[in-house]
């Protein structure tokens, strides 16, 4: 005697079984909007995770709190200065310009072995980032105070919007002395120091 004849609604069974494999199997091979797995993104635009993950280099501009646990004297808020060091008590300046916070932390920890303490702890991190430029096409050009996660729409809107002659979907950037073309959209993250000028639109 076959089985589905003693199980009354096997073959039911069965139907909604494979109904709910294929869609699993469906939902495998074509990621939601927005997971990690999509693949629908602005080929133009640049490879901002990389962005994001990259350790953050100080720069001039920059303002610190470094604290050495158990020395109140040595600990505070320093800024970078136009040469790119910060200047301490005891061990003078050191040089903090292209450093990521961590190897920051190192020299500094190692000036204070050199005849000061026997073995400093030293945490920094960074209170205020140096500020980001923006000129060209744009109500209010000019300084403007960087927040971490800024985009290049987020500049726009704080320097008062395009104007009318704005090309609305380009931005040049200039990072570390070259200056390239970046799409304007959500993607394009900037960083501290960042000098962004919008051109002008030629139709």
């Amino acid at each position: 005697m076959r089985l589905d004849a003693k199980v009354p609604g096997l073959h039911g069974m069965q139907r909604m079984l494979v109904g709910v494999t294929c869609f699993l199997l469906a939902c495998a091979g074509n990621p939601l909007p927005g997971s990690p797995g999509n693949s629908h993104i602005d080929p133009e635009a640049p490879d901002t995770a990389a962005g994001a993950n990259a350790a953050y280099r100080l720069g001039s501009g920059d303002l610190l709190r470094v604290i050495v646990f158990g020395e109140e004297d040595l600990s505070g808020e320093f800024e970078v200065d136009d040469t790119g060091a910060v200047s301490f008590p005891l061990i003078g300046q050191v040089s903090a310009e292209g450093r990521t916070l961590r190897s920051f932390e190192a020299a500094v920890g190692e000036r204070l072995r050199e005849g000061y303490l026997k073995d400093p702890r030293v945490s920094i991190q960074v209170l205020s980032y140096r500020p980001f430029y923006i000129i060209g096409q744009v109500e209010e050009p000019g300084e403007y105070p960087f927040v971490s996660g800024m985009n290049v729409l987020n500049a726009v809107a704080l320097s008062g919007g395009f104007t009318p002659r704005a090309n609305t979907k380009k931005a040049l950037i200039t990072r570390d002395g070259s200056e390239g073309a970046y799409p304007v959209t959500p993607q394009t993250l900037l960083e501290p120091g960042d000098m962004i000028r919008i051109p002008e639109r030629f139709f």
